[in-house]
């Protein structure tokens, strides 16, 4: 393989051996840094155990607290405070702190009861004077009214009852006597098909049950409000907030009575009535209940005063959920919770506690890990910058050997051409055979014309030499162009052999050309390069335009030709050394590569520019831009 051509393979490998190892480094720095994030995240992980450890102790000393405290009526003023009720039970009756009225109770309470018998219906109906005792009218009332029932006098039995009605605080047949009457009304009005009457007064009973006016008992709570749907004629919005405490205080006292031999029954529940969040705490004794019903204000107050400044040093949030799985205190949550369900905390509630702000590093650890970073980048950028330079100047000194080969490919083949010329020749003169004497002036003729051609490329070496080097030096003159012009075209084309073929063709306006300030040998030079260069390149075309114009203030000698054309992709390389276009390699075209660069060189020494058009295969117009002389 010819190590001058373009390997590929050897960029190839020298990236991966560079970029190899950067890739393994960047790696392991970010594998340091995520375990330091890992070991960072564990760390506050642990922290926040720590804090839920001690709000879980403070809430469960919290409540244990209060519950010992419930076993004393006389701090149940104290207890009972920011919405909380307490509900006492015992085997007389029960008792609320403060005033509180439920929907049902777990017993009922004991009032004056009417003892006087219910008549047979087969008796007559006693006159009985109006008694100021109120159990005993309650009594009478009850029998009245049942004995106008059973003798179909319902219309009676509704007067009877609606008397019965303002009796309160009397209890018939085990239930109130004013609740007796009305529930016995609408009884007696289903029966009527009245109706709208009916509605009115079961709308009334509902009310009246449902604020609590009565203190019943579960089961006959239940009784009364049976027929009531019915009565309406649809089932009438539910309660709910209610049922759930009076359901819950029922459920409490219940589990009371199956463990009244207990020396401790103690406990706590969190559930939900409604759109309300409750808290259940009790004490039980041998013979009495004591139940505190809390909301979320008494939570926040009684329970959490000792826990927010925790959660404050801490930076860290606390939801406390109910059994049904929504908040009864909630305070915004960033990034995962450290989650104590009621069931491994004995607390009411399910506790998750986590930060109020997404996990940030510690100072010592962001400083560590920008360090990292900022190492693993800076590093990362030396070896990039490092791999593009070193790749970018082996490509160009792996491109200048290729220029450089071919350019002494092409010298040695320009070489070769004259100096075969000149041994052919020699060797005819030296075997000292006759020759005619006209063909012997050909001979000569022919020596010179590949000694001039020799010392042309001598010079030229020797010119771009000193170009390169700085050191040529011009002999600046103010110049006629026109005339100049014509003398370098004649020499030109009274050059080497088939050159008066070609035709020239020069457009000079006399009259609008000025004199330039240059060197006429070196600007010759250049023209001779660029004419020479269009009938190299123009194989199908043997005409070469020379147009001499003014330009503004310039003067533009433009060399036009008809021939291959260059490519876009070459038109700035073709100005540099060694550089030869595709097409002079592919058609053969002789050359050595520095005839354009020269020509660039000596334009800019004289103050100009040099510009091209050329379409591939529509030839190519080389101008020469030169300032005007002012003297």
């Amino acid at each position: 393989m010819n190590p001058l051509r373009s390997p590929r393979h050897l960029l190839v490998l020298f990236l991966t051996l560079t970029l190899l190892p950067a890739a393994a480094l960047v790696w392991a720095g970010w594998l340091l840094i995520e375990k330091d994030k890992d070991q960072e995240y564990q760390s506050l992980q642990k922290h926040q155990n720590e804090v839920a450890d001690l709000i879980e102790a403070a809430l469960h000393q919290g409540i244990v607290t209060t519950g010992q405290r419930l076993v004393d009526s006389g701090a149940w003023k104290d207890i009972a405070v920011d919405g909380a009720f307490i509900v006492a039970i015992n085997s007389q009756g029960f008792q609320t702190i403060p005033p509180t009225k439920l929907l049902y109770y777990p017993v009922q309470p004991q009032l004056t009861e009417a003892t006087d018998e219910m008549p047979n219906s087969n008796e007559k109906i006693p006159l009985l004077p109006r008694s100021q005792d109120r159990a005993i009218r309650a009594a009478a009332d009850v029998r009245l009214a049942m004995t106008l029932r059973l003798t179909g006098q319902l219309a009676a039995a509704l007067d009877v009852y609606a008397d019965l009605a303002k009796l309160e605080d009397v209890q018939v047949v085990g239930n109130p006597a004013d609740l007796v009457a009305r529930y016995a009304r609408c009884t007696i009005l289903a029966s009527l098909s009245r109706h709208t009457q009916l509605r009115h007064e079961a709308e009334a009973l509902l009310a009246d049950l449902r604020a609590g006016r009565w203190q019943l008992d579960r089961g006959n709570y239940g009784a009364f409000t049976y027929d009531i749907p019915s009565w309406l004629g649809r089932d009438p919005p539910p309660d709910a907030e209610k049922e759930k405490i009076a359901q819950e205080v029922y459920s409490v006292w219940e589990r009371w009575q199956d463990s009244r031999e207990s020396l401790n029954f103690s406990g706590s529940k969190s559930n939900r009535s409604g759109n309300q969040s409750m808290t259940l705490v009790w004490t039980g004794t041998s013979d009495r209940l004591t139940v505190l019903v809390a909301g979320p204000q008494y939570i926040q107050n009684a329970w959490l005063s000792g826990v927010t400044p925790l959660l404050k040093d801490s930076g860290m949030s606390l939801v406390l959920q109910d059994e049904s799985g929504r908040a009864v205190f909630d305070n915004p949550i960033n990034g995962p919770a450290t989650e104590r369900p009621s069931t491994m905390t004995h607390l009411p509630w399910t506790l998750q506690v986590g930060r109020v702000s997404p996990i940030e590093s510690r100072f010592s650890t962001v400083y560590r890990n920008n360090l990292y970073i900022a190492g693993l980048a800076l590093l990362l950028a030396v070896i990039a910058a490092g791999a593009y330079f070193v790749g970018r100047s082996v490509t160009r000194e792996l491109a200048v050997a290729r220029l450089q080969a071919d350019f002494v490919a092409a010298v040695s083949h320009e070489f070769r051409t004259p100096l075969t010329l000149l041994r052919q020749v020699t060797e005819l003169l030296n075997d000292d055979r006759k020759t005619d004497p006209s063909r012997l002036k050909s001979y000569y003729q022919a020596q010179i014309r590949a000694t001039e051609r020799l010392q042309r490329l001598i010079e030229s070496l020797l010119d771009f030499g000193k170009m390169e080097a700085g050191a040529k030096s011009y002999r600046m003159q103010r110049l006629e162009v026109s005339n100049w012009a014509r003398s370098v075209i004649e020499e030109f084309r009274a050059g080497g052999p088939g050159s008066c073929q070609i035709q020239f063709q020069t457009h000079c306006d006399n009259g609008s050309l000025a004199a330039v300030h240059a060197d006429p040998d070196a600007l010759a030079h250049a023209l001779r390069n660029l004419i020479d260069n269009a009938i190299k390149y123009s194989p199908d075309c043997r005409q070469v335009w020379v147009d001499l114009r003014r330009s503004g203030n310039r003067l533009a000698i433009s060399v036009r030709d008809q021939g291959l054309g260059i490519p876009p992709n070459e038109r700035k390389q073709i100005f540099h050394k060694f550089v030869r276009g595709a097409a002079a390699k592919t058609n053969g075209i002789k050359g050595t590569g520095i005839g354009l660069a020269m020509v660039q060189q000596i334009v800019e020494a004289h103050g100009g520019d040099i510009q091209l058009e050329s379409q591939p295969g529509q030839g190519s117009t080389f101008t020469i831009l030169l300032p005007e002389s002012r003297s």
